[in-house]
Order: structure tokens, then sequence, then C-alpha cells
């Protein structure tokens, strides 16, 4: 694939619940990057805080301004062949592969993203993907966010791509998530029916927002901790970071999603890094017979250990 000649600026904010961040772990998490790109962008001069180049990862206050500059690199979107020892196979078939996608892997390359992808993981396995769509999406019909794990499907035939894309664009597909969120819903069973539309402050956040795109997330309360919640989600929508701006909007914020206002310290105390958030269902229509299909994965080992140290008490 050719390179490209764009150079990438980003006009970033600290938020009060951001203070305290180190400049690239701030960046890191703000553009989904990785930490090494992050601090070679600081180490070159690509980074301003407040109007200053920036060239150590200094701890960020409330209110700081940055502007991060990416320079134009070759192949940004090459799918890097790269195996992910953690990528589970729940299900080969002749038309599809479903897959259960640990943390810390995109669903496919994208600027500034340079770690593994299930694009790259599927082609380390060896496995013939659908070559429909743009080429760095290889039978990527549905994506999960960065930092958010479980099950995926991938089309392996041209026909799964068709059939199973058209099916993620009519909302057919049943797509059930498990979170653990803070507080206790109220009322315990109900819908947030609420747009979604890009963070006017930051263009790597979302928010609820007027004139958004329709965004609907139906939810059920499974156990009460006390702080937090483990609830089950159903997606009637797929926005962008949907789940994780519903339930902080609704003044829930997913367990360890500092992004989206979450309690730092109930997170340190559970040993999370990230969002309590995973794909634990996923059902669809066959792509070639039509029967109805359906997958679900366990709880990977961070999110599962969090889950015990809530129901023990010990945290």
């Amino acid at each position: 694939m050719s390179g490209t000649d764009t150079t990438e600026i980003h006009e970033l904010s600290v938020a009060p619940d951001e203070a305290g961040q180190r400049l690239d772990v701030h960046i890191s998490k703000a553009l989904e990057i990785q930490r090494t790109l992050a601090k070679s962008l600081c180490k070159d001069s690509m980074v301003e805080v407040n109007g200053r180049i920036v060239t150590k990862p200094l701890k960020l206050q409330a209110g700081d301004k940055l502007r991060v500059t990416i320079p134009p690199q070759a192949d940004p979107l090459e799918i890097r062949v790269i195996a992910v020892e953690d990528l589970k196979i729940i299900a080969d078939e002749d038309d599809y592969v479903v897959i259960d996608k640990p943390v810390g892997v995109a669903a496919h390359p994208s600027p500034g993203w340079v770690g593994p992808t299930v694009v790259g993981a599927l082609m380390a396995e060896g496995y013939n993907i659908s070559t429909s769509g743009a080429p760095e999406r290889q039978g990527i019909v549905h994506r999960l966010d960065v930092g958010t794990s479980g099950l995926m499907v991938v089309a392996k035939s041209e026909r799964a791509y068709t059939a199973l894309k058209r099916a993620f664009k009519e909302r057919t597909p049943k797509k059930t998530y498990h979170a653990v969120v803070q507080g206790l819903p109220d009322p315990l069973e109900g819908t947030i029916d609420a747009p979604i539309g890009r963070h006017p402050g930051h263009d790597w956040k979302f928010a609820v927002l007027e004139g958004g795109r329709d965004s609907v997330t139906h939810y059920e309360m499974l156990e009460a901790f006390g702080r937090a919640s483990l609830v089950e989600i159903q997606l009637e929508t797929g926005r962008t970071h949907q789940i994780r701006v519903h339930f902080s909007a609704f003044g829930h914020a997913c367990v360890g999603d500092q992004t989206y206002g979450a309690d730092p310290k109930l997170s340190a105390a559970l040993g999370l890094t990230r969002q309590w958030l995973h794909a634990k269902r996923l059902g669809f229509n066959h792509p070639v017979t039509d029967q109805w299909v359906e997958y679900e994965s366990e709880y990977p080992h961070d999110l599962a250990g969090a889950l015990e140290l809530l129901r023990e008490g010990t945290y």
C-alpha cells in the first residue's frame, strides 16, 4: 500500500478529572496510539502545551491546551501481520470466524495506531479473509474499541462479508455486553435513548449532544455491589463509545473508564487500567444458511479479577 504525505494535527484539552496525567499517557489514551509513539512525538518536538514545545513527559494540569502533530508516516494503514497470543478463536466456519478480542488490539489499522490488529492477527494465524471493503479493513463488518474486549465476527468469504455488512447496517445481529458501572442505576432496568456526537471540546471523545446521531442502549442490572453494579446491555445502535458515553451521561460511568469520568481511586483499587466493558454474547443469522447462531465468551482475567474483588468486598 502506498504511503501518505498527510500531516495530522490534533487539538486537545485537559479536563479536571484528567489532571495529573503524564503527557505521553494522555496523548496515548486520547488519540488511541501506542505509548511509544506518543513518547516519540514528544521527543521529536511534535507536541505543544499551552503554546510551548515540550519534549519531556511532564504532568498535565486541568485546562492545559495541547497541540499534537503526527508527521507523515509510510504506509499508515498497512496491515502489519502480528500474532496476538491472547486472541481466541471461538468459531471457525467456512464463511466467517468468530474471535474473542483481547484488550489492546484494534479491529483494523488506522492512522497513528502502530499496535496489533484483528486483521493482522488473523493473517498471522494463516486465515484467508474477505478482501471486500477498504484494503486495511479486510473482513471487518463491525468493530470494538481498542480498550474493549470480547466477541467479533470477521468475514472469510465475499458472500459472508456482503451478508454480514448488510445485517449490521440493518441492526439485526444481537450484541450483548456486560459492564461494571459506578453506583446503582435507577431504574434497575431501562433504556437510554440519547443522541451522540463528537465532543465539542475533545476531538477524541464523544458526548450526548442535541443534533447527534440517534443512539439507543437497553440495560438490566445483574448484581449490585454498593459502589458499583454489573449490568447487561443490549445495543440497538452501534455508535462509537456508545455504552461508555451513555452511562457516563447517566451518572454511572464504566468503572475504570477515566476518559468518561470514572473514579480513579476505585479503578486503582480494583487493579483496572481500562474500562470494565466486555462484548459477552453475539448472535446473528448465518450469512449463507440464514440460521440463527449465537456465541459467548468468558470474562478476561483483569475483568474477572476486578469482579471478584467487588463480590468479596475486599478492594
